[in-house]
């Protein structure tokens, strides 16, 4: 059976397929969402999650097409499955969840080099590689490990109701100089897919201020993956 007879994608709300941000995937917390897409089987089961959101990355945003597309921009920010499906599902889920999207989008998505990710399903759905996030010190504070530097950030605001202290100050201020530290961030491989018509396209390549580099090979590790969700059945 080939796999377009074989699985379906369909689109999904983020209630409906918590348990596989929460527990399956290693950042075990849900991230921004606004485009939620199941994999499902010839049973009308789940057996992937893909979601796109909000990039958390501001100035990726903002400078990474010259001031453009700012509010065409997403994430492909998570990327689930069960383990051991056939060879092409995973490329097959990647492409159609971006055929279900709005045009024009421009589409961010990252390998983690800490996980020993490469990006091979970006790389196998033709996606341009734009080299590795630059190096970065997050600000965290204890007990909040589980966000993204960004939320951490967040729950300050911007400045105090003089504007005069930044957020690692109110950080500080809020939970105690001793429990805000700075750790590395691990570098990602940053991939780029573009959506849209001939013209989109061919302005978005035009703008976009990374160079194309050649696709980053080596050895995958795949995290543990094993957690099992509810069984979930969508009824057409």
């Amino acid at each position: 059976m080939s796999i377009v007879n074989k699985f379906k994608v369909k689109s999904v709300q983020t209630e409906v397929v918590k348990e596989w941000f929460l527990y399956k995937h290693y950042a075990k917390r849900i991230p921004s969402i606004s485009y939620c897409f199941a994999l499902l089987d010839e049973n009308d089961i789940t057996i992937g999650v893909c979601s796109f959101g909000r990039p958390i990355a501001h100035s990726l945003v903002k400078n990474a097409f010259q001031g453009e597309y700012q509010d065409n921009f997403l994430e492909l920010n998570r990327l689930i499955t069960n383990d051991n499906l056939d060879k092409n599902a995973g490329s097959f889920f990647v492409a159609q969840s971006l055929k279900s999207l709005p045009k024009p989008k421009v589409i961010v998505s990252y390998a983690d080099t800490s996980q020993n990710h490469n990006g091979y399903i970006y790389q196998a759905t033709n996606w341009y590689y734009t080299g590795l996030s630059v190096e970065f010190m997050d600000y965290m504070v204890k007990g909040f490990e589980h966000k993204h530097s960004a939320s951490v950030m967040d729950m300050v605001g911007r400045s105090d109701v003089n504007g005069h202290l930044n957020k690692v100050e109110l950080l500080k201020m809020k939970f105690g100089e001793e429990n805000v530290y700075q750790v590395e961030r691990p570098r990602k491989h940053r991939y780029f897919y573009f959506i849209g018509t001939k013209n989109d396209k061919k302005n978005m390549m035009k703008k976009l201020k990374y160079q194309i580099q050649p696709y980053p090979k080596g050895v995958n590790k795949n995290y543990d993956a094993q957690y099992q969700p509810n069984i979930q059945t969508f009824l057409f």
